[in-house]
């Protein structure tokens, strides 16, 4: 896989626009240009939840649902952007849905490539029992592009060395100074020498992050920390980011603070509403 690296110069922000309708009739208006977006970041109304917000999609119609949605969405998006979608299957029937394996594989048939699957894990998740499994502390964010080339700003994402660094880096063996392939060419072969003398490491692909506590006016507003971590590692101050299922505008309040242009889009009118308000302070 190759990633693109050059940063490109900053250019002037104008602002989170905030669009009211279906994604799918926005976009194909012309609302949202054509290759305009570098990221395109959201959590979509989950298989029958939220029922009193959003009405419900059947977890058995959810790819037919989903589909042309995404495909108005790859053609908002610039070749070397991103889309990163948050969501999770349901149980029905005492078993996991699966929905959302049925969509990536979906989803790839339609000409996205699935580049990569990150784990978030809920480290404040409420606890509870249920007859035949356990608590959910994790949700799925999958990683799609267009283009095996794609931008990715490593660095920006970067987390301490940690105890590793003075454990491991001590006492190095003869294998340690060089390139270590493992015997199933799995391509993770590993230089433990060219940690030495650093400070930072680059992240895993689980994130460990706490849910949102506050009430946003949104019954499944995710933590700012979500949408600030995708839109450092795939954009650049200046570039555009776009969250379609937009709710309370967590993924616009991210994109701002980072000095990134933004589209949130929303079937709710009330949620609208409450974007406009929220971004306004």
């Amino acid at each position: 896989m190759s990633t693109l690296t050059a940063v490109k110069s900053v250019t002037s922000v104008k602002g989170p626009q905030i669009l009211h309708g279906d994604c799918l009739e926005v976009i194909q208006s012309g609302r949202v240009k054509a290759e305009s977006v570098n990221l395109i970041f959201t959590s979509p109304p989950y298989a029958d939840q939220r029922k009193n917000n959003y009405g419900g999609i059947h977890p058995d119609d959810y790819v037919e649902w989903f589909l042309p949605r995404a495909e108005t969405l790859k053609k908002s998006l610039k070749p070397d952007g991103s889309f990163v979608l948050n969501i999770k299957e349901k149980a029905v029937g005492g078993q996991r849905h699966t929905y959302v394996l049925e969509l990536i594989l979906a989803l790839k048939k339609q000409g996205w490539l699935w580049v990569e699957e990150y784990c978030w894990h809920k480290k404040n998740c409420y606890p509870g029992k249920w007859p035949n499994r356990f608590r959910d502390s994790w949700e799925r964010l999958l990683h799609f592009t267009i283009n095996k080339k794609f931008k990715m700003r490593q660095e920006s994402v970067m987390v301490p060395m940690g105890d590793w660094k003075t454990a491991r880096l001590r006492n190095l063996s003869k294998t340690d100074y060089t390139r270590d392939e493992s015997k199933n060419d799995n391509g993770f072969g590993k230089k433990v020498e060219n940690w030495i003398g650093r400070d930072m490491a680059y992240p895993t692909n689980v994130l460990h992050l706490s849910t949102e506590c506050g009430y946003r006016g949104h019954p499944a507003a995710f933590p700012l920390s979500l949408p600030n971590w995708f839109i450092r590692l795939f954009t650049d101050p200046g570039d555009m980011v776009l969250d379609p299922f937009a709710g309370s505008g967590t993924t616009l309040a991210a994109a701002r603070e980072l000095d990134r242009d933004s589209i949130g889009i929303d079937t709710s009118l009330d949620y609208c509403d409450l974007m406009r308000e929220r971004l306004s302070k």
